[in-house]
């Protein structure tokens, strides 16, 4: 599987809770907080979730 940075580039300030626990799941917390992780399918989704608040780059 391929590899992917993901960035936050957004708070998570007056976000629903769902939103704040898929942004911490995905190891991110604090604004330009950069994460390394491999695609799966269930990242791929929580990346979808929240790609409002995040940049991914391959």
């Amino acid at each position: 599987m391929a590899s992917v940075k993901i960035t936050q580039i957004k708070s998570t300030i007056d976000r629903p809770k769902r939103q704040k626990l898929t942004i911490q799941a995905l190891g991110l917390g604090k604004m330009n907080r950069t994460v390394e992780v491999e695609l799966n399918p269930a990242i791929q989704g929580m990346i979808n979730k929240v790609q409002h608040l995040v940049r991914v780059e391959k």
